[in-house]
């Protein structure tokens, strides 16, 4: 077996064919950090004035965590009407997804929703603290794993494993729920972002954190690792709209998504296993769940496959609607079609 130091495994691996998607947790990170300070990217002083806004959030979460969850919680919910009311295109894309995924709430069940989901954002920065700086012991005392036994089998096949997930905005804390509670080694599958600060503690946490940090584009390693029986965190759910993209609907609407999941499966022979992981109500913490892997799969059609794999996720995402990544542009069309769904809905 082949002893490739980056094929422990891989935390979210986005497709590894061509795919200008999300590939790093968090994009919201990011996309929070640059409210806070909008810096040269050729800056490459991390101390140098422009940054210090960026530092001084970092410090104030640091601080928050440190805090009673309630708390924590309490925080959370003030920012989030802060980034309700400040970004209105991000909020606008959210009430479009919101608005074609739920038809069938009202206009204000709809609007409650969008306000929880930027509720959820502003957690997911504190989560995404949690995540680098909570002591296992802490870590412990908010996780519930269920289904683990499906994560074992699949292993045990010795074929390797795709964990299939929508993303939900814990997502980064999800990462460290693995290295600190599963006996499997994990590595992260990692692309650098764009703020040099936000990049610096990516780096520098999740070096801690995981075996090893990937390039998202050595397909090579990706692949080796599934034929080593490794297993990767693989996230297909958001718009593919490069070459090969198919349609399949997600919540009933024609959605681009990549079908390399099939193909992946049948070039390794890897078992798929369903995976979600999610914030529960009020205080109760966390909860990590693993599904009996998909039983015929892949099929014949990947088209079919991928449409299966969308069912499966709108079920995980109705479970915690809030918690999804509402604020990406899912439906957005390929380039050779003239509409926009979101440039004609004013976002």
């Amino acid at each position: 077996m082949l002893q490739d130091k980056s094929c422990k495994a891989n935390i979210i691996a986005q497709p590894p064919f061509p795919c200008p998607i999300l590939t790093q947790p968090l994009e919201y990170a990011y996309f929070l950090a640059n409210i806070v300070s909008k810096s040269s990217r050729r800056a490459n002083k991390l101390y140098a004035p422009q940054y210090w806004p960026s530092w001084i959030f970092i410090g104030f979460v640091w601080l928050v965590i440190r805090l009673p969850f309630s708390w924590i919680l309490f925080f959370s919910h003030l920012i989030g009407k802060l980034l309700y009311k400040t970004t209105s295109r991000r909020r606008r894309i959210s009430e479009i997804n919101i608005e074609l995924c739920f038809p069938q709430l009202s206009k204000g069940e709809q609007r409650q929703l969008v306000k929880d989901h930027f509720g959820a954002i502003a957690m997911g920065i504190f989560e995404m603290a949690m995540a680098w700086w909570w002591p296992n012991k802490r870590i412990q005392k908010h996780l519930r794993i269920e289904g683990l036994e499906h994560l074992d089998e699949a292993i045990n096949s010795n074929k390797g494993v795709l964990l299939l997930s929508p993303h939900f905005t814990c997502l980064e804390l999800s990462g460290r729920f693995f290295s600190s509670s599963l006996k499997h080694p994990f590595s992260a599958m990692y692309r650098p972002n764009e703020n040099p600060v936000i990049e610096y503690l990516f780096h520098k946490n999740r070096s801690q954190l995981f075996s090893n940090l990937i390039p998202k584009n050595d397909i090579r390693a990706f692949i080796r690792c599934l034929k080593d029986n490794e297993t990767i965190w693989y996230a297909p759910d958001q718009n593919f709209s490069g070459k090969g993209h198919v349609m399949p609907p997600f919540f009933g609407i024609p959605a681009a998504t990549n079908p390399a999941t099939s193909r992946l499966a049948k070039i390794s022979g890897a078992a798929a296993v369903p995976f979600e992981y999610r914030r529960l109500p009020g205080s109760q913490g966390y909860l990590m769940q693993f599904h009996p892997k998909l039983k015929d799969f892949p099929g014949q059609d990947a088209n079919e496959d991928t449409k299966r794999i969308n069912q499966i996720f709108e079920e995980m995402i109705k479970r915690a609607p809030e918690q999804y990544f509402w604020i990406h542009r899912r439906f957005k069309r390929p380039r050779d079609e003239a509409t926009d769904i979101y440039r004609d809905r004013g976002a």
